[in-house]
């Protein structure tokens, strides 16, 4: 039997941050959408974790065509390179975030 491994509350925060990178085209943000796609969360989960992105200042909200979109911000920038080196690192030893 294979047993799945359920993602971490700090995994999930950098597939959103990824998210928001890697789809903001130019300062159109990204859509919630397309979030709740990619980082394969439920709505009224992902709204939870939007709105402490936001508040942290990890994610900017802005507001296009009455939708909120979203972009990833330089402190979430920094974030997400933070955890990336962490991630390989602690995956050198063995350990799996």
């Amino acid at each position: 039997m294979i047993m799945s491994t359920y993602r971490t509350q700090v995994r999930i925060v950098a597939d959103v941050l990824s998210c928001a990178s890697h789809n903001s085209s130019g300062n159109h943000g990204v859509g919630i959408t397309h979030i709740l796609q990619k980082a394969n969360l439920s709505y009224t989960r992902l709204t939870v974790i939007l709105n402490r992105l936001v508040t942290s200042g990890l994610l900017e909200q802005i507001h296009v065509d009455n939708n909120n979109r979203y972009i990833i911000s330089d402190k979430g920038i920094k974030f997400l390179q933070s955890y990336s080196e962490f991630a390989e690192f602690a995956e050198s030893f063995g350990m799996k975030l």
